[in-house]
């Protein structure tokens, strides 16, 4: 009986391989896309939890049902201003992290 011994990968190597390396257009899109994938998970979340419709956020924001939709679907890049502003109409602290070349940057 032949042993194979598998070879694991992180996650980093896994996407360095198959998306393309840090600092890429291809891996930027994907990074992107996936922050603004998570983003809209937490303001689904968020309006879920304060039972709130897409609607009634809506109108707490100043805009359409279907933009609250496509901003909890990912399907357009919002603008940070439009971000904040549906946090804050959900009562949410929302916490952005800086960090260059490993060091977090705080401001004071």
């Amino acid at each position: 009986m032949i042993k194979r011994q598998t070879k694991s990968y992180s996650l980093a190597e896994m996407k360095d391989k198959f998306i393309g390396k840090t600092g890429t257009k291809e891996r930027d899109e994907y990074e992107y896309k996936l922050s603004m994938e998570v983003m809209g998970h937490m303001i689904k979340k968020a309006r879920q939890e304060r039972k709130l419709t897409q609607e009634q956020l809506g109108k707490l924001v100043g805009v359409q049902k279907a933009q609250i939709s496509k901003l909890e679907s990912s399907t357009n890049s919002a603008s940070i201003d439009t971000v904040l502003k549906v946090f804050k109409a959900l009562k949410a602290d929302i916490h952005f992290n800086v960090t260059l070349e490993n060091k977090y940057l705080q401001l004071s």
